[in-house]
């Protein structure tokens, strides 16, 4: 077990924390715009740090769908990664990279989720690519998973996992876009010893 804990951490862990959300989103952000060909600007990050109980309502209402891309993070540091979108921005990103009107939001359909999965697996890929590039730690992810579904069922992963490590979760929100603005939220979920690896790395003495 790491010498890290959420319920412990002061105003220069969360410092960091926020650091690498913000380089991480930025770093997300230029690869998303790669891909889709368009030029988006991305506002500086949100980071929250909140109660482990409040997660299933952290971007909306528990019953209110959304999309999530979950996959896992290894080598040097474990633990996993999910990135959440609203439906009406998940469609929007489907929508551009298929090259179909805006406006279209029938329910995704196989080639929609494979996608939006390529889209996350981007998305992700570049986050702990700066991550890496930070710490100069080996950081990969893992074959991403995603699901359509409500809220609080997505939500209830990471409440699970961090509730095992104390009572608060770091959730990192973004905004990116051009003529249409994007809302993301990561929430990163690396194992407590991970935690000490990385602000190690960084020059944070625990």
């Amino acid at each position: 077990m790491g010498k890290f804990t959420f319920d412990e951490i002061n105003s220069m862990y969360f410092d960091v924390l926020r650091e690498i959300g913000n380089i991480g989103a930025g770093n997300a952000t230029t690869a998303i715009a790669t891909m889709l060909g368009i030029k988006l600007s991305m506002e500086v990050p949100n980071v929250k740090l909140m109660g482990v109980e409040d997660l299933n309502t952290a971007i909306g209402s528990e019953e209110e769908e959304i999309v999530g891309i979950y996959l896992g993070v290894q080598n040097d540091i474990s633990g996993s990664l999910m990135f959440l979108l609203k439906m009406d921005d998940a469609h929007n990103l489907v929508n551009h990279l298929l090259g179909r009107d805006g406006a279209y939001k029938a329910p995704f359909d196989e080639m929609d989720l494979s996608a939006m999965k390529e889209i996350g697996n981007i998305i992700a890929g570049a986050y702990l690519s700066a991550l890496s590039a930070m710490t100069n730690l080996n950081i990969s992810p893992t074959v991403p998973y995603i699901a359509v579904d409500m809220a609080g069922a997505i939500l209830s992963i990471p409440a699970i996992q961090f509730g095992q490590y104390g009572d608060n979760a770091l959730l990192i929100e973004t905004s990116f876009g051009g003529e249409t603005v994007f809302e993301g939220y990561f929430i990163l979920l690396p194992e407590l010893d991970s935690y000490d690896k990385i602000l190690t790395s960084l020059g944070i003495m625990l």
